[in-house]
């Protein structure tokens, strides 16, 4: 793609964004971070990070795997949380409140 069809795809993605629902856009990031840091996807990040531990050349290892499956998906979540709450402090204070409260 060129620098004219994505400055063209940026604002259009940018535009629909903006026009849902404060409620639909905190729906939407709950939704996806469930999705892929939640408490529904450990087994898909053992497997993940079992195929990278063996890739370094390390012996399978459950405990182990096990273990840094959960430090990391605290870690990340923490670090995504932090960051959504920084952005939508700035776009829309409505925002963080209705994901707070959809959260809890």
């Amino acid at each position: 793609m060129g620098n004219k069809e994505l400055i063209l795809l940026n604002s259009w993605i940018q535009e629909f964004l903006y026009n849902l629902s404060d409620t639909i856009k905190a729906f939407s990031i709950l939704l996806l971070t469930d999705l892929c840091i939640g408490f529904h996807s450990p087994h898909g990040w053992e497997l993940m990070i079992g195929f990278i531990y063996k890739d370094f050349g390390f012996a399978h290892n459950d405990p182990i795997i096990s273990g840094l499956v959960s430090t990391f998906l605290v870690i990340l979540e923490t670090i995504l949380k932090y960051w959504i709450f920084r952005y939508l402090n700035r776009v829309s204070p409505t925002l963080v409140v209705i994901y707070h409260s959809m959260n809890d």
